[in-house]
């Protein structure tokens, strides 16, 4: 059996349809566990309204009260039953084989811990800004995209928080969510997936990416906004300071190194794109390093 988690915070107007896109596909061997981690809008409510319309469906809800996307994950794996331990976000929709995909690959993979699926954004009430650009992209919207082959994920790289798949073994092994990394209530800190990614790496762990898994993440108008966006840079560099001193000042030390190193790429871009008569992108480029920089010098 499957158990899919999701957590959710102030997202009442996203819950029912993440709940009814899991409901209607073509996977039945699975149950829902919803993580509410201190709400304060009509979540509970929704969750009703979802187990009267699917009364098929196993959903549980429970409350976290320890604010934290962390906090609430290490929720959904105490209450999960399920082997395979399913993360779905909360403001999202999954395709109709979604779960038949995840099945199939542990099922025919038993010496894989993990899989993730690809990550499409799909703009809700906006369109993409003149700004976005490859670079941005993938940080604004969390899009993943890989190609159409089930592989690897290649080195540094590792499935979206979002739509992600675990093997409960995995969390007995390596440790469960670092609850001082993740978002808490309206704070954009991030990092604990890649924390827990690393840790898995570091055990010689395998993971692999699932093109036909596929997330629909969607994405309001306040995510385009420049607040939205210099708080979410920010909170990056944030979150790797706090990760790599962690690890030892060698590893914080070589992430710094690694900041310069960005930089250099970053003004290289800006300059392409400013030939090609698009500063704005080049732009956002600059504010995005900016903004992780200050993160990672703790300023």
């Amino acid at each position: 059996m499957l158990s899919v988690v999701i957590c959710t915070y102030n997202r009442a107007a996203y819950l029912y349809n993440v709940l009814h896109s899991v409901a209607i596909g073509t996977y039945a061997d699975y149950e829902i566990v919803v993580v509410d981690n201190n709400s304060t809008d009509r979540t509970r409510t929704e969750c009703d309204r979802f187990c009267t319309d699917h009364p098929q469906v196993s959903l549980r809800y429970c409350f976290e009260p320890q604010q934290g996307l962390s906090y609430a994950r290490n929720r959904g794996i105490a209450e999960a039953r399920g082997e395979i331990i399913v993360y779905v976000d909360d403001d999202a929709l999954v395709c109709p084989q979604y779960l038949a995909t995840y099945a199939d690959f542990f099922n025919r993979h038993p010496e894989t811990e993990a899989a993730g699926g690809s990550i499409l954004p799909q703009y809700d009430g906006c369109q993409e800004p003149s700004w976005m650009s490859h670079y941005t992209r993938q940080l604004v919207t969390g899009k993943l995209w890989l190609g159409n082959r089930e592989r690897q994920f290649p080195a540094g790289a590792f499935p979206g928080g979002g739509n992600a798949a675990y093997r409960r073994s995995v969390f007995e092994d390596v440790g469960q969510f670092d609850v001082e990394l993740g978002r808490k209530g309206d704070s954009l800190i991030g990092a604990e997936e890649k924390d827990l990614f690393d840790r898995m790496t570091s055990h010689g762990m395998r993971f692999y990416y699932l093109p036909t898994a596929i997330l629909y993440h969607l994405i309001p108008p306040r995510k385009l906004t420049r607040d939205y966006f210099d708080r979410l840079t920010y909170g990056i560099g944030v979150s790797e300071r706090y990760r790599t001193r962690q690890i030892g000042r060698r590893k914080y030390l070589g992430r710094l190194w690694k900041e310069a190193i960005k930089w250099g790429g970053t003004l290289v871009l800006w300059f392409k794109f400013a030939l090609c008569g698009q500063v704005a992108k080049g732009n956002k480029l600059v504010a995005f390093r900016r903004n992780v920089s200050r993160g990672l010098l703790g300023r």
